[in-house]
């Protein structure tokens, strides 16, 4: 339980801004161990819920922010998708990491 709150804490202190970058890169590890999975190369399947559970977090966190600023639901839909329709597609950490090498 200690765990889960001090990855809450790290999450609250990040700004908002970083919180969406984070949360592009994990959908992209998330897409690859997909991947993996239907490629059949070894993977940790535990990833899979640990990853989802991490974006879940931050959007939750992101959304507590909205709703301090006053933010109405249907309102932070329609930013949502704003937000999503000006992602710029890139590859995740892990294969930028593989490409440095």
């Amino acid at each position: 339980m200690a765990k889960r709150e001090q990855e809450l804490e790290e999450i609250r202190a990040m700004p908002t801004e970083k919180i969406e970058e984070e949360v592009v890169d994990l959908k992209g590890e998330l897409f690859m161990l997909r991947l993996k999975r239907s490629a059949r190369q070894e993977f940790k399947s535990s990833e899979f819920g640990r990853m989802r559970k991490r974006i879940a977090r931050m959007l939750t966190v992101k959304r507590e922010r909205e709703i301090e600023q006053g933010i109405n639901k249907r309102l932070s839909r329609k930013l949502d998708r704003k937000w999503k329709q000006s992602i710029v597609v890139r590859p995740p950490p892990s294969l930028r990491e593989n490409n440095e090498e």
